[in-house]
């Protein structure tokens, strides 16, 4: 009994149904919680990019290929996407800034760990996701400048934002495997980062209680967009894989590049830089994709 307790403390989708629920049930909270979410995340990043070998940027020549793919994939296909339907469905000014910053965030860290999961091309998957890691530091206030504009952002705390939640932890990881540290925090990162989840979705669920009971078909654009942009999307990326024969490996990195974006961080820059209400989309995206690692786990079975 004491076994399975623990186990089921450690899975990361009943973490994050319990914070659904909990956030639900519960929302005062959520007022305390929402300003520690930034430095939640901030640990978050720094123990998801310690798995970050520092031989895979050594070689300008291997990674560049692999890192132009995670861009292309995360920001020109799943991005573009995301953007092309915010503007035709999303007429709320808050829920479509959400959805901006969704679309300019690099991919999930999980994609590393799903793509082991799922029989991928770890190598690619691994240099495509520190490519577009990279490439936000760059992307992410180009297009929050573009979609968003200069009245609504303010472009220093947006850059300060990046610095604490991407930069400093890469750098800071480097740091503790340096020191030797990585071997003590890796059997608990896990739990660590899986909480950290708990307390940002209960958050964003908390404070947008009252929205989400009593205005439930306002949400149904956002849905289908979390859905579009998961399932749809992947079914489309598999097909045209197949179409050009591509291994079967990569296709599944291809999937999980275009199809997972980092809703923890795009929650938390909502929170940030906007309203509560902002930060639905990310929470309602992650939902989703939680179902559709489900979903490609089942299918490969």
């Amino acid at each position: 009994m004491k076994i399975e307790l623990k186990s089921l403390l450690r899975n990361r989708n009943f973490i994050l149904i319990s914070a659904l629920i909990v956030g639900l049930l519960w929302e005062k909270g959520a007022q305390w919680t929402e300003e520690v979410t930034l430095p939640a995340l901030a640990i978050v990043m720094t123990l998801s990019t310690m798995s970050v070998p520092g031989s895979a940027l050594r070689s300008f020549s291997t990674f560049l290929a692999p890192a132009l793919s995670g861009i292309v994939m995360n920001y020109l296909i799943l991005g573009g996407l995301l953007l092309g339907l915010n503007a035709l469905l999303i007429h709320d000014e808050a829920l479509r800034a959400g959805f901006v910053i969704i679309a300019a965030v690099p991919p999930a860290v999980a994609v590393i760990p799903f793509t082991f999961f799922l029989n991928g091309d770890e190598r690619r998957s691994l240099l495509g996701t520190i490519g577009a890691y990279l490439g936000a530091l760059i992307i992410m206030p180009l297009m929050a400048f573009t979609f968003l504009g200069p009245g609504l952002l303010d472009p220093a705390k947006l850059i300060v934002i990046l610095i604490e939640l991407i930069l400093a932890p890469l750098i800071f990881s480097r740091v503790l495997i340096k020191i030797g540290m990585d071997a003590y925090l890796d059997p608990i990162k896990g739990a660590i980062t899986n909480w950290s989840f708990f307390l940002l979705t209960y958050t964003i669920v908390g404070l947008n209680r009252n929205l989400i009971l009593t205005q439930p078909l306002s949400f149904l654009p956002v849905v289908f967009i979390a859905m579009a942009s998961t399932f749809l999307l992947g079914w489309i990326i598999e097909g045209m894989g197949r179409l050009f024969h591509l291994p079967p490996k990569t296709i599944t990195s291809l999937i999980l590049l275009g199809t997972l974006k980092n809703y923890g961080l795009a929650g938390g820059l909502a929170l940030a830089l906007f309203s509560k209400k902002t930060s639905v989309p990310a929470t309602v995206s992650s939902i989703f994709m939680i179902v559709y690692i489900i979903w490609l786990q089942f299918k490969r079975r």
